[in-house]
């Protein structure tokens, strides 16, 4: 696990308040069913509310909708990351942003402009100075940089993707139980990097 003081250097300004960040717990379970499964998994994220804002209460907002219950990590990959959060589809062709935040299918838009809330999106918040560090949580997106909607990824313990700082939209880390998002991060895959055995969100509760 990492502490807060290894997300960034003690005299970066961009540095997270934690004790003030709502936090998000998943209960992850790996197999083909819940009362089958083969492990299950406790993780606590602390979201930058008030650093990266909009980020934040996306995620917050579709957890306590309900939208990651029972969702799938689609895509995993051993010293990289893994992804998660598409409740449309569960293959990481879906999900959409759980609020209105200024933006259409990636582009500014008025509200009035987008003609299903299936495409909104979540402008970028990359230039803040946070890393990819281990045990941060990140948004996933399209090539469009304001195209975030309901995808997000876990960077393990082993990992150091530096080059999507910058990129990508980090809004928080694991707190509790990074240990085992780089147990599921070498886990069997299969094509397109999807698991074998499902790894699932069986449960996301908020807790602010």
């Amino acid at each position: 696990m990492m502490s807060s003081a290894g997300c960034l250097d003690n005299d970066d300004p961009a540095e997270p308040e934690l004790s003030d960040g709502t936090e998000v717990t998943l209960e992850i379970y790996h197999g083909s069913s819940f009362e089958d499964a083969e492990a299950y998994y406790t993780v606590v994220i602390t979201l930058y509310d008030e650093l990266v804002p909009s980020h934040a209460d996306n995620f917050k907002t579709h957890t306590m909708e309900g939208n990651f219950d029972n969702v799938t990590f689609h895509r995993v990959i051993d010293n990289f990351m893994i992804q998660g959060g598409d409740f449309q589809n569960h293959d990481g062709t879906g999900g959409y942003a759980a609020n209105w935040y200024g933006y259409c299918n990636g582009q500014e838009a008025e509200q009035s402009e987008c003609s299903s809330e299936e495409s909104w999106t979540v402008p970028l918040e990359a230039d803040l100075g946070l890393q990819h560090l281990p045990c941060t949580v990140s948004m996933a997106r399209t090539n469009a940089p304001n195209s975030a909607g309901s995808q997000f990824f876990i960077v393990p313990g082993d990992s150091s993707p530096s080059h999507l700082d910058g990129e990508y939209s980090v809004f928080g880390e694991v707190t509790e139980g990074c240990e085992h998002i780089t147990t599921i991060s070498q886990v069997e895959t299969g094509q397109n990097d999807r698991p074998i055995l499902p790894v699932v969100i069986h449960t996301a509760t908020v807790e602010e």
